[in-house]
């Protein structure tokens, strides 16, 4: 039997990756604060981190932030350390980085490397950085955001697209390596627009275009990552597809 509290109070979650408030970020955020889990926000925008964590201290959760670079060892390990100090950490999501679409022959040795660092690194440094500690507690969650780009690349992606196959890629290895001592590996793939702050302030008009329920939801994506978190363990999910009901796949 997988014997995880049933009071989210005496662990954490750690979410690398927060930006506004409606963001996949805080949705995770929302979504495990609402069970009752102390949260630590971590990212790179001090500002979006202390906006989403005003929201959520409004509703009584106990929360923190840290500032910092998940491509940095030492700020994932800065992360891993503040969210212990809520409570032990018992889930870390990486959900970090962003996509520049653009034609092949633009794409700079730059832009390549930048879009490399945020997503696979990144998540290379967190894993280690939590790693540890959750065998240390006995057992825990490790989840990452994907993207449909994992599994095929499409035109003008090829930074993304080769950056999240090598987080798809990380994740299943860590998940084969770690599964015996209790630590869930799971990667969500994030198949279609997701419909907030981010998507919608440079295009606003896919909303009506795409109609209701044409976008994912960020707080229904993040009920995905509370049901795996509470997943018995002899049934866990190690990838997820989500996508709206109209996206073509």
């Amino acid at each position: 039997m997988n014997t995880r509290p049933t009071d989210g109070s005496h662990s954490s979650v750690l979410i690398v990756g927060v930006g506004a408030s409606r963001g996949l970020g805080a949705a995770i955020a929302r979504r495990f604060a609402r069970g009752g889990y102390p949260v630590a926000l971590a990212g790179r925008n001090a500002a979006k981190l202390e906006a989403t964590a005003r929201e959520l201290q409004d509703v009584g959760a106990r929360v923190c932030i840290v500032v910092g670079d998940a491509a940095s060892a030492g700020d994932s390990r800065r992360f891993v350390a503040e969210a212990q100090r809520l409570a032990p950490l018992a889930v870390a999501v990486h959900n970090a980085g962003g996509n520049e679409p653009a034609p092949f022959l633009q794409v700079s040795e730059e832009r390549f490397t930048r879009h490399w660092r945020e997503h696979a690194l990144g998540a290379f440094q967190l894993a280690q950085a939590a790693i540890p500690v959750l065998v240390e507690h006995g057992g825990g969650s490790l989840f990452f955001t994907g993207a449909s780009a994992s599994l095929r690349g499409k035109a003008n992606f090829a930074p993304f697209a080769s950056a999240k196959a090598a987080l798809r890629n990380l994740a299943q290895s860590i998940a084969r390596e770690y599964g015996r001592q209790n630590i869930h590996v799971g990667h969500v793939v994030v198949d279609g627009g997701i419909e907030g702050e981010r998507l919608l302030s440079r295009a606003p008009q896919l909303k009506d275009q795409r109609g209701r329920d044409g976008l994912l939801d960020p707080d229904a994506i993040a009920d995905a990552y509370w049901a795996m978190h509470h997943q018995q363990r002899s049934a866990w999910t190690l990838e997820l597809d989500l996508r709206p009901w109209n996206e073509e796949f």
